[in-house]
């Protein structure tokens, strides 16, 4: 089990399960995904993992339930779509307000910063999403993941873009060894590779704790 996985399993309670939110992702790929975090999750003490498919029915759960509730990754408009036409964003929000602790993983790290439209070229609206404000749980920090590690390329149509829009934005890019942990007003990366922090046009490099 990874380091972050074993920082997880020390502040929930194991003795009630996980809740697993692929909305990310496309429907006929959940049966996929519930053996994905059930394989990614084995090391961890907890009873069992249950899984929603629908955002009205992640809105009809009683979060406190659970011992956390996880986030897949796939696409960031279409989970947050998702999220806010169901009513679940709001009830994520008080769930996390109440002390209620959410693991985030790509898309579902990416919503809890302010504004998605940090994933613009990484991710495409096909749900036409107007409405791209986050959580806001890093207050007033967009969020980029896997950044540098999709090529060359593509890292730099990324980077360009985020020096632009951090003129009005600060963001935090992460690669995939990375990992933010937000406890009330504090933030925490760890990891074993350089993030990139983007502010007032300018790109700064940082590396985070073990």
């Amino acid at each position: 089990m990874t380091l972050i996985y074993e920082r997880f399993q020390d502040v929930i309670d194991r003795t009630k399960p996980l809740l697993y939110v692929p909305l990310a992702m496309k429907q006929e790929m959940y049966p996929g995904c519930l053996e994905w975090i059930t394989g990614e999750l084995k090391g961890l003490d907890i009873p069992g993992i249950a899984m929603i498919t629908s955002g009205a029915e992640l809105a009809e759960k009683t979060l406190s339930d659970y011992c956390a509730v996880f986030i897949g990754g796939g696409n960031t408009f279409k989970l947050l779509y998702e999220l806010k036409c169901s009513g679940s964003f709001e009830k994520l929000k008080a769930y996390m307000e109440c002390g209620g602790v959410i693991f985030g993983g790509s898309a579902g790290a990416i919503i809890f910063g302010e504004d998605i439209i940090s994933c613009k070229y990484a991710d495409k609206n096909e749900v036409d999403l107007a409405d791209t404000e986050g959580f806001d749980s890093l207050h007033g920090i967009s969020l980029l993941c896997h950044y540098t590690n999709e090529g060359e390329e593509k890292t730099k149509m990324h980077t360009d873009y985020l020096l632009e829009l951090s003129r009005n934005k600060k963001i935090i890019a992460l690669p995939e060894e990375d990992t933010i942990i937000v406890t009330d007003d504090t933030l925490e990366i760890v990891g074993t590779r350089p993030y990139y922090v983007f502010e007032n046009g300018v790109k700064e490099e940082k590396n985070p704790g073990v």
